[in-house]
């Protein structure tokens, strides 16, 4: 296909009229960029809404994956209740903006116990207010490797913890790693549809847009892992979300989001925050996008030991030639 695409395009064939930058009607995601670069930027959705679907029925009898493919696994009628009342919890939140123009907009995974988690947490939604929907298979549950034997699945889940929860990967399956990796690219686009506004019509952008990701608890604690840059020995030490909870990521004061927004520091130590993942998220609560924060100890110095502390000052503040880059998103 590329050779041909060459020809195509060489300078002995015209450029089709449709693959012209000022023809990109055919183009809309381009023709939101190109309008984008020139133009100021959409406001930021108010929150992301990180959300675990209710219980299923693997919560309650593991042995459910023996017989049932995951992806199709459902909700019990429990997990559908806890569905709604998450989905009741969120528009109160919403609500005590006291906006008028609110909306939420939905991103889920293909899961069958995520959708049906989205469509009962919906209720508490009228249509007006939902701007859309996205299916996202990049944020489905780890891959444990098609159907499960009982008793190789809890043989490998103790191997596991000796491995390291991030990097032991299941036979025919994946490891908390490679979720990050495809957790990468959806970040990616998220931040792409943040930035061109997609989920609002031209002119009728509002900043009390709220997005909502429904996904399960070992992809959400990556997707989080990955947004802020935490350490595979911070990730290990994070607790799951219980079924039907979610975790708020609000737009702080300088525009970037941040837990401590929502939630105390009690709620994240719980979690499973360390001091050094607080601090960061204090600074995350006033900072602006593409701000740099030179003293950020989960990325910066606290990967070396070697120097005095006069040292580790000049690096903390770039100084003699000290590390310039040294910054969280």
């Amino acid at each position: 296909m590329a050779p041909a695409l060459l020809l195509f395009c060489s300078a002995s064939s015209p450029t089709p009229p449709s693959l012209h930058n000022d023809n990109l009607s055919s183009f809309p995601e381009k023709a939101a960029a190109a309008a984008t670069a020139t133009s100021k930027k959409p406001p930021r959705p108010r929150r992301i809404i990180l959300v675990r679907h209710g219980q299923s029925q693997g919560n309650v009898d593991e042995h459910v994956y023996t017989r049932v493919a995951d992806p199709k696994v459902t909700l019990t009628p429990q997990g559908v209740a806890e569905a709604e009342e998450c989905g009741r919890t969120i528009r109160k939140l919403i609500e005590r903006d006291g906006a008028d123009d609110w909306k939420v907009y939905f991103y889920v995974s293909p899961y069958t116990r995520t959708l049906e988690t989205l469509k009962n947490l919906a209720k508490a939604f009228e249509k007006s207010r939902i701007a859309g929907v996205r299916e996202e298979p990049r944020i489905r549950e780890q891959d444990f490797g098609n159907f499960q034997d009982q008793h190789q699945m809890k043989m490998q889940k103790e191997t596991r913890k000796r491995y390291g929860r991030f990097f032991y990967r299941f036979p025919n399956g994946e490891s908390a790693a490679d979720v990050y990796d495809r957790i990468t690219g959806f970040r990616e686009t998220l931040r792409s549809d943040i930035d061109i506004g997609r989920f609002q019509k031209p002119g009728e952008q509002s900043p009390n847009m709220n997005l909502v990701i429904v996904s399960h608890g070992l992809t959400l604690r990556v997707f989080l892992m990955r947004w802020y840059k935490w350490t595979v020995e911070q990730f290990e030490g994070l607790h799951n979300f219980s079924n039907g909870s979610m975790m708020v990521m609000e737009r702080g004061y300088g525009g970037r989001y941040c837990l401590l927004m929502h939630h105390t520091i009690e709620e994240l130590r719980k979690f499973g925050l360390t001091d050094a993942m607080l601090i960061d998220q204090e600074w995350q609560k006033f900072a602006r996008p593409g701000e740099l924060n030179y003293d950020c100890l989960i990325t910066g110095p606290s990967y070396f030991t070697h120097f005095d502390h006069d040292e580790q000052d000049d690096l903390l503040l770039g100084g003699a030639g000290g590390l310039r880059e040294v910054w969280c998103d």
